[in-house]
């Protein structure tokens, strides 16, 4: 069943659903660039360095169980149900880490939470092509993404200062009873969109599903196996890559593993831009809070600036590659975040300011602004005609997955060293230094990129990505 009232952004017809995605979408936005600040002080309260990673690649890997999951739900019965669930879910991961006696609930809680955001972005696109007319749709995407603007100018310094005044308790359990206005304002709107039966997914639905379930089982028991200190490890990591490999090179277009030039090279250079950038993030405002003693405000800071200049480094990027190579603009950006790491590594250096934290990461989101908006478009544009939808699947799948191993890989790293003799600060440092070497294979990787620059086809036919400087 189709919904035939007016389709446009505000019309009567659909303003309670726009109202309730940008509501969501901004609640799920303060929350990922919220729980990097402060999740120092919940280290400092509950302990168990092994799983400070693991609060993000748990989410980001069951964030691509439920976006896969939720995907096959909504062909079969419409985006309301997998909605539904995806925000309670959402909901009860907030409570679990909010009331959390240990870290070990903390990230059973992010997990939940992950499997809710999942489904839940991944409805917003959905609802988007089902219920919006063609003019709406282009607004309706910069409508959310508008969304992330607010929470990324104030929301970690917000959750900085109410870490500092209150606890850091109240940055998952103060965002639950607005939920429920979300889904009051949307599920409503929702049950009246449903895809025409000839557009739902067949059988391929189904093994992909099954292909992202594998996927994540693989990738969890690798980066488990680097988190091991024992015989254990030399079998994890195998057999996750082993588990890993086949579904990701039936998810993924052909040839990416092996960098080959055009689209899959793209995808490699953003596969392990995400790991280099968000491997490092995740644990800025931890060498600012715990290392350096400067508290959650300051870590805040640097993501703040990074939002800001990611955003930045878009525009720039937007006006600079009409017409000409994106692969310039990629290599530029690379190295932005390769000087931002840099730069940011030495703040773990007792006589370097701790306020070259927010100055290092914001170069560094400058860079991700231009490669990673660069890259996106170049793997679109490569896509074969009948393509695009694959392509930007894989795009997705390149950045959550990314996300997840870089985090996860890094945690592992530090957790190593904090738990020897060598100490956190070297822990995080060699951390900062494999993620350094991910970034100069990805610049080696950009060269292999196509050199064509956007066509009118491509511009019409390219599918946004949710991604952003949020973990």
């Amino acid at each position: 069943m189709t919904d035939a009232s007016p389709r446009g952004a505000w019309s009567p017809g659909r303003r309670l659903l726009t109202a309730g995605l940008v509501f969501f979408t901004t609640a799920s936005a303060f929350e990922g660039l919220a729980v990097p600040t402060v999740l120092p002080e919940t280290l400092d309260e509950l302990g168990n360095l092994a799983l400070y990673g693991w609060a993000f690649s748990g989410f980001w890997l069951a964030s691509l169980v439920g976006a896969t999951l939720g995907g096959r739900e909504a062909d079969r019965r419409g985006p309301m149900p997998p909605f539904a669930v995806g925000v309670g879910c959402f909901a009860l991961g907030l409570l679990v880490a909010g009331l959390a006696p240990s870290m070990e609930w903390v990230v059973a809680g992010r997990v939940v939470q992950g499997l809710g955001s999942g489904a839940t972005a991944a409805m917003a696109y959905v609802a988007i092509a089902l219920g919006y007319d063609a003019v709406a749709r282009p607004r309706m995407i910069a409508v959310i993404s508008s969304a992330w603007v607010l929470p990324g100018l104030v929301g970690p310094a917000l959750a900085g200062f109410i870490t500092q005044e209150l606890s850091w308790r109240w940055i998952f359990l103060g965002l639950v009873p607005m939920l429920p206005l979300a889904a009051v304002t949307t599920l409503g709107p929702l049950q009246q969109l449903r895809a025409d039966p000839a557009d739902r997914t067949g059988d391929g639905g189904v093994a992909r599903v099954s292909d992202a379930l594998l996927l994540v089982a693989g990738a969890g028991l690798v980066l488990g196996g680097l988190s091991m200190r024992n015989l254990l490890a030399l079998v994890a990591v195998p057999a996750g890559l082993l588990l890993a490999a086949r579904p990701l090179r039936r998810l993924l277009p052909p040839g990416t593993l092996n960098a080959r030039p055009g689209r899959p090279a793209a995808i490699v250079v953003l596969l392990l831009l995400n790991v280099g950038f968000f491997g490092v993030e995740a644990f800025v405002p931890l060498t600012v809070s715990s290392i350096r003693g400067a508290g959650p405000l300051i870590g805040g800071l640097a993501l703040t600036t990074a939002s800001v200049t990611w955003a930045a480094g878009s525009w720039v990027q937007a006006r600079l590659a009409n017409g000409g190579s994106r692969r310039p603009l990629m290599v530029a950006g690379l190295s932005l975040v390769v000087a931002g790491i840099g730069l940011t590594t030495s703040v773990l250096i007792t006589g370097v300011p701790v306020w070259v934290a927010a100055l290092a990461w914001a170069v560094a989101g400058f860079g991700m602004g231009l490669c990673f908006s660069a890259v996106t478009l170049a793997a679109i544009e490569g896509a074969p005609a009948g393509a695009e939808g694959s392509t930007s699947g894989a795009v997705q799948l390149a950045n959550t997955l990314g996300t997840a191993v870089g985090t996860g890989a890094a945690g592992a790293i530090v957790a190593l060293g904090g738990a020897s003799a060598m100490g956190l600060a070297p822990g995080i440092a060699i951390s900062n230094l494999v993620m350094l070497v991910v970034c100069a294979v990805a610049i080696a990787a950009a060269g292999r990129v196509g050199e064509r620059g956007p066509t009118t086809e491509a511009r019409r036919t390219a599918i946004p990505v949710e991604h952003g400087p949020a973990l």
